[in-house]
């Protein structure tokens, strides 16, 4: 198990299998709040921290059955 604490801003946020998804923008109650910036709706969007597999120095990790929202992640290849 991880501590909730040691997630920070700017962290970077990568699916089961290691793609970007999002940046930490905070961490609000057992929800991390992903920055604006990596989503395709300009919309922050929110990730559940039970989703968390692990955090390996300065990226979180999510577990295979993370429910991420489809904006997520998608921003570079919409605008590609």
């Amino acid at each position: 198990m991880f501590e909730k604490l040691r997630i920070k801003e700017h962290m970077e946020v990568a699916n089961s299998e290691g793609q970007h998804v999002g940046t930490v923008d905070d961490v609000q109650d057992d929800k991390i709040k992903l920055t604006k910036s990596d989503s395709a709706d300009s919309m922050h969007h929110f990730l559940s921290l039970d989703d968390v597999e692990k955090i390996d120095d300065n990226r979180i990790c999510l577990k295979e059955s993370a429910r991420i929202p489809e904006a997520l992640g998608n921003k570079a290849t919409m605008n590609a």
